[in-house]
């Protein structure tokens, strides 16, 4: 599940979300939070904002998304993306 807001610039992700069954080492799924991530960029590029996303990670998952994607840590938990 993807739930995102236009922002006028950039597109923010409120929340992304797997499966329950599709959580942990027994996943049925590989790669599904990185192709919303990719969704939400894609309709960025869509609206003309050059890829650019911004979400809230938990804090442990900050470095995560920063491996992950390159993120940027802007503030808080707050976090910016745009695809490479």
């Amino acid at each position: 599940m993807l739930c995102h807001e236009d922002k006028n610039d950039h597109i923010f992700i409120h929340l992304v979300e797997s499966a329950n069954f599709n959580k942990g080492t027994n996943k049925i799924y590989l790669g599904v939070a990185g192709n919303l991530f990719a969704f939400a960029c894609k309709v960025s590029f869509e609206k003309r904002y050059e890829g650019y996303v911004a979400f809230d990670s938990k804090s442990v998952l900050i470095e995560h998304y920063k491996k992950k994607l390159g993120a940027t840590h802007y503030n808080g938990n707050r976090l910016n993306a745009k695809p490479l």
